[in-house]
């Protein structure tokens, strides 16, 4: 469904809301600026695709699958076709989910694709309804505008995953649970998806940024430069998640092995308290006629006293040790 699509004429008057037939005439004078947003391609969106812009099968393919395509870029002659990814964190379920964002970018032309909405396009359609600024740059400048402001919405991502990353260390330290294992199991698949996502878009960044596409202008690929240092950050950030990630496995498998250790300690103790017990028992057990103790008036008790007495010593030896 085409979400918008605006038109920036050469007089500079901004049109909305077009029709197919408005886009047909805009794309055949090859002037002005046109932005067409599509959300949730359909078979229409991808006939407009294919029949009016002549995008080539297997990118429009790619927009109508519903499937996971990794970031990358291609080289048409006439026109780039781009697949970038945004984040969306989900802080109940702990997970991180990619957003994918196809753009067509053209020599006066801008045709983006995506099957959710996206926090980058929502914004940019808001400040164009605004002002209309973004639209009166020239098009790799407002292919930029909605890139940069995907790249921005990670660098909240990254930081609330960097507090759960806290969170879940504190838990592995102080209070191991089965739930806490699962979180952190949970966090390293995220921090994977991150990424996974994070160094063919740094990639795709350079290409865009070092001259090597002739529709990015010497003009624009500082600023793409800047999204690509953006991204060299967010990746250092991610590998530093990385490894946290594992010392917090590391710390609940650790505390786990500690707290296991101590019941052992434990039931070693209690044992070796009882085996002195269970050996006198086990001696006054023994079905023999002549047991001179077992007639003499005071010998259960005494027997009782003996094995208390026991007992007590070794509690108290043990404690002296730190043992207990």
């Amino acid at each position: 469904m085409i979400k918008c699509a605006f038109y920036l004429a050469p007089d500079g008057k901004l049109l909305d809301q077009l029709g197919i037939e408005q886009i047909k005439d805009f794309l055949a004078t090859g002037e002005g600026l046109l932005w067409v947003d599509i959300e949730d391609v359909t078979n229409e969106d991808a006939e407009l695709l294919s029949n009016v812009f002549c995008f080539h099968p297997l990118a429009v393919a790619d927009c109508v699958s519903k499937n996971i395509h990794p970031p990358k870029i291609t080289d048409f002659d006439d026109y780039l076709f781009i697949i970038v990814h945004g984040i969306n964190y989900h802080i109940e379920s702990e997970v991180v989910e990619t957003t994918e964002l196809a753009l067509f970018l053209g020599k006066n032309y801008l045709v983006t694709s995506h099957d959710v909405p996206m926090r980058s396009v929502s914004s940019m359609l808001e400040r164009i309804r605004k002002d209309g600024r973004p639209m009166r740059r020239e098009v790799d400048f407002l292919a930029h505008d909605l890139i940069d402001a995907l790249v921005d919405n990670i660098m909240p991502i990254i930081e609330e995953v960097d507090e759960k990353s806290d969170q879940l260390e504190a838990e592995a330290l102080h209070e191991p649970k089965r739930q806490t294992l699962m979180s952190i199991m949970q966090l390293k698949h995220s921090i994977l998806a991150l990424t996974r996502i994070i160094l063919p878009q740094r990639e795709i960044m350079n290409g865009l940024s070092r001259g090597e596409y002739a529709l990015i202008s010497e003009r624009a690929q500082i600023y793409y430069r800047n999204i690509y240092d953006h991204l060299v950050r967010i990746e250092m950030l991610t590998l530093g998640l990385r490894d946290m990630a594992e010392s917090v496995l590391s710390t609940y498998l650790s505390s786990v092995s500690n707290r296991m250790n101590e019941v052992m300690k434990m039931l070693t103790l209690i044992a070796t308290i009882f085996i002195p017990l269970t050996f006198i028992t086990g001696i006054y057990g023994m079905n023999f006629a002549n047991m001179p103790e077992l007639e003499w008036r005071y010998g259960y008790f005494s027997i009782l006293i003996a094995m208390a007495v026991i007992g007590i010593s070794l509690v108290v030896y043990f404690r002296r040790k730190s043992w207990l």
